[in-house]
């Protein structure tokens, strides 16, 4: 009769089979860890991968209904964070398509804003414009960078270093590109007559062309604020992932872009996070595999 595969070597092979699929599933979540910076998002990706072990644990221990219940959940929270985070989404998949894995793993290096200088100046020029009631509509970039095919009209370059008396300047009545946006990027004037697309939303009459513009390109891109400044009344808004944050005074403006823009520590306590994560799992990994490879050799000595 011909003999079966030896019981051990079965019992190898599956244990090897199982680390490899515990360590793609580990590596797939590190990398949508490494893409998503914002600790919010962080905690959400979390509780999804929660409801996915307990689907996967219910499953196993043939808890029937509590599996299919898990499983649907987890396909509604998966299909919500789809909706959510579409930008950061499709940003992940034209990059794969293109072939530009490594730029995954790659930290966007820009410089941001310091609360101390670049945040006081665009704060000054909203103050300033505020008072004298002249209509702007500023897009500032937050964490990545954003496509700007996502806006209607990329607008004018001009890549010129952020003072409050350019942005000023150019919201002039008189100048030619104060109708659009002026598009900022870390410390410089990336582009101004910039033109966003519109919310499709319902909003107040009191708001004109330049808060749904704000909405709009918002609710487009998740790594974006609008600052917009009303030709009207003069009001202050605060646009981020659709919502308007208005009226609002100067002083409650630069806070507000302190909190978005300052280094975070949470971005801090994230990094550690990762690397003790990686560690933790490096370390498991590594003694499984010992166990492993050392247990045929020890048995065979003892056999011999």
């Amino acid at each position: 009769m011909p003999s079966g595969p030896a019981p051990e070597t079965s019992w190898t092979q599956s244990l090897l089979i199982h680390s490899v699929d515990v360590g793609l599933v580990l590596a797939l979540t590190y990398l949508v860890l490494l893409i998503i910076g914002e600790r919010r998002t962080l905690w959400m990706v979390r509780g999804l991968i929660v409801l996915m072990l307990a689907a996967a644990l219910s499953d196993r221990l043939g808890l029937t209904l509590l599996s299919f219940v898990l499983e649907k959940l987890v396909v509604g929270s998966a299909l919500a964070m789809a909706v959510i985070f579409q930008s950061e989404f499709r940003r992940f998949l034209e990059q794969l398509g293109r072939g530009e894995i490594t730029q995954l793993f790659q930290p966007n290096r820009r410089s941001l804003p310091k609360p101390d200088s670049l945040i006081d100046e665009i704060v000054d020029a909203v103050k300033e414009l505020s008072q004298n009631r002249i209509g702007a509509l500023m897009i500032l970039e937050t964490t990545g960078l954003i496509d700007e095919r996502d806006f209607s009209v990329p607008g004018v370059k001009l890549n010129a270093e952020l003072s409050k008396e350019l942005l000023q300047t150019i919201f002039q009545t008189s100048t030619l590109l104060h109708d659009g946006a002026v598009f900022i990027r870390g410390d410089r004037v990336v582009a101004a007559g910039v033109i966003l697309p519109l919310s499709d939303r319902t909003a107040s009459r009191q708001l004109g062309t330049r808060h749904r513009a704000a909405m709009g390109i918002t609710e487009r891109v998740g790594n974006c604020v609008c600052v917009v400044v009303s030709e009207e009344t003069g009001s202050i808004s605060l646009a981020e992932r659709g919502t308007l944050n208005r009226p609002l005074t100067s002083s409650k403006l630069k806070e507000l872009l302190e909190a978005k823009f300052t280094p975070a520590r949470d971005e801090k306590a994230v990094a550690p996070s990762l690397r003790s994560l990686g560690r933790r799992i490096e370390a498991k990994i590594g003694a499984v595999m010992g166990r492993v490879f050392r247990f045929p050799s020890s048995t065979s000595k003892e056999k011999k």
